[in-house]
């Protein structure tokens, strides 16, 4: 019996980089991959659609910024519109996940692990964190 599984990307989108994460092939652990720097919007995109060929990516989530009240705001539609032009370069399912907190708990980590996290761009790591939460909800959707 083939299993046919396909890796998933995380995108942390922001309005300067793009934190981008990979899942194993077994869609169980998240891992940093990339930052993409969003100085061109059609460059950024094509870099995610070369990822996404490249790692052979079935389904990409992306982080949407919800308030602390649950609220959608400017940076949430500014993100919305790029997934939405991502869709329309792409045929892989695209899926929003509340990201809220996932830049600062990045943060936190790296400081954990180094004692410095100056320098350190948390946005891939940020990517992982989100699509980490989604890989865990699968799998305990998943029947035993």
């Amino acid at each position: 019996m083939e299993v046919n599984i396909a890796r998933i990307l995380g995108l942390d989108i922001g309005d300067s980089r793009i934190g981008v994460a990979l899942s194993d092939p077994l869609g169980m652990l998240a891992s940093p991959l990339t930052i993409i720097n969003r100085t061109d919007e059609e460059a950024a995109l094509g870099a995610i659609v070369d990822i996404i060929r490249r790692y052979q990516v079935g389904r990409v989530i992306a982080g949407l910024p919800f308030s602390m009240d649950g609220r959608l705001g400017r940076q949430a539609e500014k993100i919305k519109a790029f997934v939405a032009a991502l869709g329309r370069h792409t045929d892989v399912p695209l899926e929003l996940r509340d990201e809220r907190l996932s830049t600062v708990s990045a943060k936190r980590l790296v400081r954990e692990v180094r004692k410095t996290g100056r320098g350190t761009r948390y946005d891939a790591i940020a990517a992982a964190l989100i699509l980490q939460g989604y890989l865990d909800e699968a799998a305990d959707a998943r029947p035993e």
